[in-house]
């Protein structure tokens, strides 16, 4: 299949006189590493893999065991837009290049346990065992921000607009810009528009199997940030940049489609809400494990700070179809595109890895499928206006509240554990800590400004 596909790509090349070529993986905490090679070294990649150092990636290996090598996947081969091989006059620039996202394996050939990408195939393939493609489709929202006189980012929103606002829209040509850079490497755009806080934005892109939706969320985010850089400005995807505004998230849509009978397993036109069994049952999974996977969709110390009540983030495990305070929406679909129903997770943020994200997702769901669980009443009204004992009445359960809490509900879950697989793990939940450990002992402005004087 290889070399069938390296013709092609081989030929992409030498039309658009590609001279290097990025071969791309990422590390357990979902920072983009890359290998830079000639083209010319890429079929040798290919046929051989390109060993690597894994010891200096996070979570990847100790000194002891860190040779690795890396093996393109040629379906995610594309030109880099805004690295083109010839110029606007049809001139070679000697720099053109290319991405490819790669497999991770070790020196005997297996699949490398810490590889994110792995983990999800290994989801991914239970899925497929039980007749289904697990889809998704991400939104990933993000704040532009100015850069200060010296280069370095200034915490200052790059607009003062709101909610869809095109008058005080400062970023409407960076936008086109970025869809132009998006669409030139193979994701296809649906729509793009201003977010809620000043400085923020959003957008989304067509939903595919898990495996392409995870290559193509790593992908956006990079080439985001490479068109925010042209326009002097950079684009960031903490979760929650601003105090007293919304934060960033990145809902997750998602469904199963049956291989066998070639639909949509979430869709039954008879349920009140459109869901099939299976995707009630499905929904219950995924509430029942929400704690124990929410250090994973949400992975930052910072992700917290937007996990709080009155700025659009859920708090509160539930569902519902109109209620946006809840942790899984229904989304309304259009008269006869039964194909098109989904659930929205409102949880993550796009600070998650996507590859681990989505794997302990589907996880979560498949259990709540296995075990054939049902899911409590949805919850149309408004959660933030319930108090403590209505709350406690309802048996409504609340995310974790901090990084150190989600942690620990991670290591009590062995469902997530399993689908993270031992060694991701272990090495996920070692950085976390030390993570958590390092903003415990910091002494904030807050702080300061609080307690200096008074005490």
């Amino acid at each position: 299949m290889a070399s069938k596909q390296l013709a092609p790509v081989l030929a992409l090349a030498e039309e658009r006189r590609l001279r290097f070529v990025s071969l791309q993986f990422t590390d357990i905490v979902g920072h983009v590493k890359s290998v830079q090679v000639p083209m010319h070294q890429l079929e040798e990649a290919v046929e051989h893999g390109k060993w690597f150092d894994g010891s200096s990636i996070e979570g990847f290996a100790r000194i002891a065991e860190s040779d690795m090598f890396l093996v393109p996947d040629l379906s995610t081969f594309s030109p880099i837009p805004w690295e083109p091989g010839i110029d606007a006059d049809g001139r070679s620039t000697d720099t053109g290049s290319a991405r490819v996202i790669c497999d991770v394996y070790t020196p005997n050939g297996d699949p490398f346990p810490g590889d994110p990408r792995h983990v999800l195939r290994r989801q991914m393939d239970r899925a497929k065992a039980l007749g289904f493609t697990f889809n998704t489709g991400p939104e990933l929202e993000f704040f532009l921000l100015r850069l200060g006189d010296r280069g370095g980012v200034e915490a200052l929103p790059h607009d003062a607009a709101g909610y869809f606002d095109l008058s005080a829209d400062l970023g409407t040509e960076v936008r086109k810009e970025m869809m132009n850079d998006l669409e030139g490497m193979g994701i296809e755009v649906e729509t793009a528009h201003h977010e809620v806080a000043i400085g923020q934005h959003e957008i989304d892109f067509k939903y595919a199997d898990a495996l392409r939706t995870a290559d193509n969320a790593v992908t956006f985010k990079t080439t985001l940030k490479a068109a925010a850089a042209r326009h002097g400005l950079h684009a960031t995807f903490m979760p929650k940049p601003f105090f007293g505004i919304n934060g960033s998230g990145m809902h997750v849509h998602q469904s199963l489609w049956d291989n066998k009978a070639k639909r949509n397993a979430f869709a039954d036109a008879k349920d009140p809400y459109g869901l099939s069994k299976l995707a009630r049952s499905y929904i219950a999974g995924t509430l029942e494990h929400a704690p124990g996977m929410i250090a994973v969709l949400a992975p930052l110390v910072n992700s917290y700070k937007r996990l709080v009540p009155g700025y659009e983030a859920p708090v509160y495990i539930g569902w519902a179809r109109i209620n946006r305070s809840a942790l899984i929406r229904i989304p309304q679909i259009s008269h006869g595109q039964l194909n098109s129903t989904r659930i929205e997770l409102r949880c993550p943020d796009p600070s998650a890895n996507p590859y681990l994200a989505f794997a302990a997702m589907l996880a979560a769901g498949l259990d709540g499928v296995a075990r054939k669980l049902s899911p409590p009443d949805p919850v149309e009204e408004n959660l933030y206006h319930l108090d403590r004992s209505k709350l406690a009445s309802r048996k409504i359960r609340q995310l974790p509240g901090s990084l150190s809490d989600a942690i620990d509900e991670l290591e009590r879950d062995e469902v997530i554990r399993e689908a993270l697989g031992d060694h991701v793990f272990e090495r996920f939940v070692e950085a976390k800590r030390d993570e958590w450990d390092a903003y415990r002992i910091q002494v904030s402005g807050w702080e300061t400004a609080r307690y200096l004087e008074a005490f």
